[in-house]
Order: C-alpha cells, then sequence, then structure tokens
C-alpha cells in the first residue's frame, strides 16, 4: 500500500507543525498550506488523501475551499473551527465536510479521526455488480457509482460519509441502528469524539434528500435510541 497523504491547512504554523508530528508518527506524508487559494493549488497539485481544513484562512475561508473541493472531488474533510455553536457545524456538514475537530484540540484526537477515516475509505468495497445497486420506492443507491438518486430525476450530492452513511442503513432496511453502532460502521470501531456528530450527520442527510423527520420516507428516528431505514425496497 503506498503512502497516504495528508494536507493540513491552517494559517498557524505552530498548529501545522504539531498535527505534522503527529500524522507522520502515523507513517502518513504529510502536505501543509497556509491559506485559501494555496489549499486549493495543493489538492490538485498533490492529490491528498485526506485534507484538515481550517475554518478561519486568508484569501479564501474554510467553507470557501470546501465548496470548491466538493465541485470536482469527494475527498474526505476534516474541519478545524475555533467557534463551538452548532451553526457552525451544519454549514460545514451541509458543505460536505466529513467531520469537525473544534479548537483548541487534542493533537492525538485528531490523528485518530484521520486514521479512522482512512481507513474507512481505503477499505470501503468496491461494487461490481447492478444487483449491488439499492432500489427503493423514490429512492436510487448506487455503491459503485456511488451516486443517489432521489424520485429517479435528481441527483443528491452526498459528501463520502453521508454517502457511507445512508449505504449502512440502506441495506438493513428496518434495522435500528444506535449511534455508535452507526459510529463503528461508518466511522470506524475506534473513533473517537461526540456520539452527537451522528445527529448533525443524519440532519444534513435528510436535507439532502428532501426528507422530513416528522413524517419521514428513507430516514426515520427511533427515539431514545438511534435511527432505522424507512424506505419501501421495489
Amino acid at each position: 500500500m503506498s503512502t497516504q497523504r495528508v494536507l493540513v491547512v491552517d494559517d498557524e504554523p505552530k498548529i501545522r507543525m504539531t498535527v505534522r508530528g503527529y500524522l507522520e508518527a502515523d507513517g502518513i506524508h504529510v502536505i501543509e498550506a497556509a491559506d485559501g487559494p494555496a489549499a486549493l493549488q495543493s489538492v490538485t497539485r498533490d492529490g491528498p488523501d485526506l485534507v484538515v481544513l481550517d475554518v478561519m484562512l486568508p484569501g479564501l475561508d474554510g467553507f470557501q475551499v470546501l465548496r470548491r473541493i466538493r465541485e470536482a472531488s469527494q475527498i474526505p474533510v476534516i474541519m478545524l473551527t475555533a467557534r463551538d455553536e452548532e451553526v457552525d457545524r451544519l454549514i460545514g456538514f451541509t458543505t460536505g465536510s466529513d467531520d469537525y475537530v473544534t479548537k483548541p484540540f487534542s493533537p492525538r484526537e485528531l490523528a485518530l479521526r484521520v486514521r479512522a477515516i482512512l481507513r474507512r475509505t481505503d477499505s470501503r468495497p468496491e461494487a461490481t455488480h447492478e444487483d449491488d445497486v439499492l432500489r427503493f420506492d423514490g429512492l436510487t443507491v448506487d455503491p459503485e457509482t456511488r451516486t443517489v438518486l432521489v424520485d429517479t430525476d435528481r441527483t443528491v450530492e452526498l459528501s463520502a460519509l453521508d454517502f457511507d452513511l445512508l449505504f449502512a442503513m440502506a441495506r438493513v432496511p428496518g434495522r435500528v441502528f444506535t449511534r455508535r453502532g452507526l459510529l463503528a460502521q461508518v466511522w470506524g470501531e475506534d473513533f473517537f469524539g461526540d456520539e452527537r456528530v451522528v445527529d448533525v450527520h443524519i440532519r444534513t442527510l435528510r436535507r439532502a434528500l428532501g426528507d422530513d423527520a416528522s413524517t419521514p420516507r428513507f430516514v426515520g428516528t427511533v427515539r431514545t435510541i438511534g435511527y432505522r431505514f424507512v424506505g419501501h425496497p421495489v
């Protein structure tokens, strides 16, 4: 397996140096960028396997950079934010980030999250047969092309993690998943962080699908427990 590459984008050299040290200790090759335009150039030039992206950047802020990345790539992105507010998390996930870490953060926690996402994306099974396409009333999920169609004519843009979350539930319609169970399946067994990250991703997934939590077509809530896929197979 070739060495995995992570782009670390932050305008504070000390943060980049600290993160670099922890990631390189895990055998990861680290690329650095100090502003938004440099980050976009590096994504195109270096083809990293994952991006650690600060929200507050000169040139272009992190959300603008993320939107540009998502126009051409589903590379995993972890956002770094000093603003610990739900609205910032929702904006980030809606734009297409895979995870977030709030400053000040533990470098070891960040390294664990990076490793978990890289392991998940590296081990993702490749679908090769038409039979692997999941079809439901009003929804089609194709794991080979990683595309989602709603009502046969609307393509839904999902982050890599949101697609994996949808696919994990849709493979077993009706099964109840706890938050911890979804974290283990989608984020990885060694995920270290707040279980509520699942709730944030469920909200952005529902928004992308045009689903209503009160009368769900696809993703239902099981009170006090977690979630289940409620779509009807066709």
